[in-house]
């Protein structure tokens, strides 16, 4: 390696933006972060745009600004190991690096239902929940496909926004399956005091520009489909030869260093992290950031000569917006066994705010936060 290295960062998002400024505060390197848009996606508030809310603009130039780091908005679309560059969609010339931070994320999985990708709107991407927006306010019935974290916002979102319009929501299990009794039980008297309406065991066949086609035939009208269900990532990792799971994810040690390419790391959604006692975290914004903070600890320990501790996380938790004056905190092991109290209302909306802030205005501007709650062994 050279003596002032070059990393480069391919991805701006919660995780990619944070390690990129760590890294150039922390260490002697020249850093370059390569992303597909000019701004940054508070993905995390997806739904609220969804739902005719005020999101941020954040250009990412002006997050960046007097840190030194090169920008460079362009899509990847080869990664070259041997030769350790990036080429881009753009025509400039590819991008050299030492070592490589794999940040792309994931998006939602459009293909894996027939005609999904025709007429459902991905709330996961900022264009499509823009979209969903404006074609809000002439529908009168939105189905929202997915019952995880994402999809039980949205619903409640657009349910409270829209109190006379009809929502509803298709699941392939139970309603609040992840949660412990006494969350479920809260869940679905919040559904209820909303008006949502729940199809629980109900694999989508089909979808279309009239709602839902279910696999037993059932039909659930809809003027618009907002999907929530279902994510994948990049197949950059698997064509470059980097080893990943049966999902496409990077594997990754407990240093979030690829286990087939060490001068590669792996951090957010598109790597699967690995901690001490062999759980892999879930897709998520917090434990993306937590293993961004073991990432740039272990670069810097490597750099400097130094053995890098590995991630060491024992439990986690959802954080579910239910509107905007009600919601429900879930405790869980890392396998997404809840466990120990829920917690409900109006004090855990006060929760999530405060976590939409940290995430989407704190860590991206003072990204050291985010490592002090790094849990190193």
């Amino acid at each position: 390696m050279t003596t002032t290295p070059h990393i480069a960062i391919l991805g701006a998002g919660y995780t990619g933006v944070m390690t990129a400024k760590l890294l150039a505060k922390r260490t002697g390197a020249t850093v370059t972060v390569v992303n597909d848009r000019d701004r940054f996606v508070e993905r995390m508030r997806n739904h609220q745009l969804a739902s005719g809310q005020r999101v941020r603009h954040l250009p990412l130039r002006d997050l960046f600004e007097g840190t030194g780091i090169r920008l460079i908005i362009d899509q990847v679309t080869r990664i070259d190991p041997e030769g350790r560059q990036v080429e881009l969609a753009g025509g400039a010339e590819p991008v050299g690096y030492d070592l490589l931070v794999y940040a792309l994320g994931s998006h939602a999985d459009l293909d894996a239902v027939p005609d999904a990708a025709e007429h459902a709107y991905a709330v996961a991407v900022a264009e499509q929940a823009k979209r969903l927006r404006d074609r809000m306010r002439t529908a009168d019935t939105v189905a929202v496909v997915g019952a995880g974290p994402t999809g039980l916002e949205t619903a409640a979102e657009l349910a409270e926004t829209y109190p006379d319009r009809t929502v509803r929501l298709a699941t392939s299990g139970a309603l609040g399956e992840a949660l412990s009794e006494r969350g479920r039980e809260y869940l679905h008297r919040a559904f209820d005091r909303l008006g949502i309406q729940v199809w629980e065991h109900a694999k989508v066949a089909k979808v279309d520009a009239d709602g839902l086609l279910l696999e037993g035939g059932e039909h659930v009208a809809a003027d618009v489909v907002a999907w929530t269900a279902g994510f994948t990532v990049p197949e950059l990792a698997r064509q470059a030869g980097l080893a990943v799971d049966g999902r496409g994810r990077m594997l990754v040690d407990g240093t979030l260093r690829s286990e087939s390419h060490p001068e590669v790391y792996g951090i957010g959604d598109a790597a699967a992290a690995h901690t001490q006692d062999g759980q892999v975290l879930r897709m998520g914004c917090g434990p993306g950031g937590l293993a961004a903070a073991c990432a740039f600890h272990a670069i810097t320990a490597r750099l400097a000569g130094r053995t890098p501790k590995p991630l060491r996380v024992k439990t986690d938790a959802l954080c579910i917006s239910l509107g905007r004056r009600d919601g429900l905190l879930q405790p869980t092991d890392l396998d997404g066994s809840p466990r120990g109290k829920v917690r409900t209302g109006r004090p855990v909306a006060v929760i999530k705010k405060a976590v939409l802030r940290t995430t989407g205005w704190y860590n991206l501007r003072y990204p050291a936060l985010a490592v002090a709650a790094a849990r190193q062994g």
